[in-house]
């Protein structure tokens, strides 16, 4: 295995060059240990880098393996078999999944490799055709068998992996090739707890209680329910809940400014039902999102990172109710009560944010207006196709 460990720039030229060959003789020791002849995946351009800074975590939480994971964490072949192969969403979902991939990396916040993957799993489990199942399970190695979070923050590995999990969930690994999903199962174990930039996916999930927290957690509930984990996946549930506004469920965030909360002396990650603040309402406000647009004014600054925090927090909230925790209805339906919040102050959600319209109209019976060929996101996208119907 290629561990990438040297300054970011170094890492990310030897990815360039080194890994489009470690494919190939992944692909061979694949065919000799299990009988599959896996499609070539095909490889583009690496992605963008985009830098951001970060604050330190409070601390982690370690357990042990627990049983195999149940298959339907974001879509079960029942709910998949009900879905249309015709149609803008479908046509969309469909020719992106024809296309090249670029390098799955999680080290590059900005590599949309994991939602294209994402793209082709999707359609393998609609229509079976096993090429795109190759082309997954290809990019799903090249995760578990190298370091490419090697060089990156939890930021990046928060918004990159949940998407990888969910597509292994699709495919079945598992069931398609033993020893690569133990290996991706073992990787998925190490990365809750590998230190990236002083910081693990798992204290940024319990430190953070903004967009890289939310993206965290996101990825943490994946890992949970894919490793089959319900100590990991309880304790990620109460970190949510408790980021929701259930201070007796969680409050070991590190909080910044505090001019947005509805009680400073008891920050949480979404204010609660009714808060108002000098005459306005702030009820359902992000006030660890709205402050990057300034301290508290009316009306506020503009400000794109509301809406990336919901990002991570609806997959979240979605993985934990299919899980069983009724995770949209916690605090008040704390994050429909965002998404009002943001429409009432007139922030409609634009460019790769429209995808999380699906997901609030399905998990609560609303009807926003939607875009039936929204971006994904930066973890998650194709709900225009996946979500289009309210939920039982």
């Amino acid at each position: 295995m290629l561990n990438f460990v040297s300054s970011p720039k170094i890492g990310r030229a030897l990815k360039i060059l080194i890994l489009p060959l470690m494919i190939l003789l992944s692909q061979a020791a694949a065919i000799q240990s299990t009988g599959y002849i896996y499609l070539p995946l095909t490889i583009t351009q690496d992605c963008a880098v985009e830098s951001d800074a970060g604050d330190a975590a409070l601390h982690t939480v370690q357990v042990d393996a627990l049983p195999q994971p149940t298959l339907g964490m974001w879509l079960n072949a029942e709910e998949l078999a009900a879905l249309p192969m015709d149609g803008p969403a479908w046509d969309y979902l469909k020719t992106t999944a024809d296309q090249p991939t670029p390098m799955p990396d999680l080290s590059d916040q900005n590599c949309d490799a994991n939602v294209r993957v994402l793209a082709k799993a999707l359609v393998y489990a609609r229509t079976g055709q096993v090429r795109y199942r190759n082309e997954v399970v290809n990019a799903l190695r090249i995760i578990a068998q190298n370091y490419t979070e090697s060089g990156g923050r939890t930021l990046a590995l928060g918004r990159e992996l949940v998407a990888y999990v969910i597509a292994a969930d699709l495919v079945d690994l598992g069931g398609v090739d033993a020893k690569l999903d133990g290996q991706f199962r073992n990787k998925l174990r190490a990365l809750l707890t590998e230190t990236l930039d002083d910081l693990t996916l798992q204290s940024t999930d319990e430190g953070r209680p903004n967009n890289w927290g939310t993206h965290a957690g996101a990825s943490r509930a994946a890992i949970a329910i894919y490793l089959g984990d319900s100590v990991e996946l309880e304790r990620t549930a109460a970190v949510f809940r408790g980021w929701l506004g259930d201070r007796t469920a969680y409050s070991g965030f590190s909080y910044g400014d505090l001019s947005w909360q509805a009680d400073p002396e008891n920050p949480v990650g979404i204010n609660p039902l009714g808060a108002m603040k000098d005459g306005h309402s702030i009820d359902g406000a992000l006030p660890e999102e709205m402050r990057r647009g300034g301290p508290f004014q009316w009306p506020p600054v503009h400000t794109g990172y509301a809406w990336e925090g919901l990002q991570g927090a609806l997959v979240q909230a979605e993985l934990l109710q299919r899980a069983g925790y009724p995770a949209w209805e916690w605090e008040d339906r704390a994050l429909l009560r965002a998404v009002e919040f943001l429409y009432d102050i007139g922030w409609a959600p634009t460019g790769d944010d429209e995808w999380q319209i699906w997901l609030i109209n399905h998990a609560y019976g609303v009807s926003y207006a939607t875009n039936p060929t929204a971006l994904p996101g930066k973890n998650m996208g194709w709900t225009s196709w996946t979500h289009a119907q309210a939920a039982p």
